[in-house]
């Protein structure tokens, strides 16, 4: 979506088109791949110095709503920003936490099926496959302290 569809898209809602959720909106379209709330931090502050945190977090949860970013759970907790809202896939590296989109053919009729019989609503399925990435696979494993 581009920034004008965008600020219409904010005032449809009945909100202002700050210069952090313009500028937020403008490194998720332009910026290939994941990305965490501090990485868009570093990227937003090159614009607007004084942006923080939790404005980065308001806006993301703003985005989400709207439809235009998906939050994946990674490792640790950490939160994951996707631009990609087709549905796919993930992989997620256990040791340095980076993901991948996955192209797989997995059919998650049988999931969501499942879901619904415990009552869940308006669900979408994703399946994170947890592992080592082939560049921490070639590290060296740590050895029990003192060894």
């Amino acid at each position: 979506m581009d920034e004008a569809a965008f600020v219409e898209a904010l005032r449809e809602r009945g909100l202002r088109a700050t210069p952090q959720r313009v500028v937020l909106h403008r490194i998720l379209r332009d910026r290939p791949g994941h990305v965490t709330a501090e990485e868009l931090l570093e990227a937003a502050a090159r614009e607007l110095p004084n942006v923080s945190l939790p404005t980065i977090y308001a806006a993301l949860s703003l985005l989400e709503e709207m439809g235009m970013v998906r939050r994946v759970s990674a490792l640790g907790g950490t939160a994951i920003y996707d631009p990609v809202l087709a549905a796919h896939h993930h992989a997620v590296c256990r040791t340095c936490g980076r993901v991948w989109d996955l192209d797989a053919d997995v059919d998650d009729a049988s999931a969501l099926a499942a879901a619904r019989a415990l009552g869940f609503r308006d669900g979408h399925a994703q399946l994170t496959v947890q592992g080592l990435c082939a560049r921490c696979a070639r590290q060296p494993a740590a050895g029990p302290a003192g060894a």
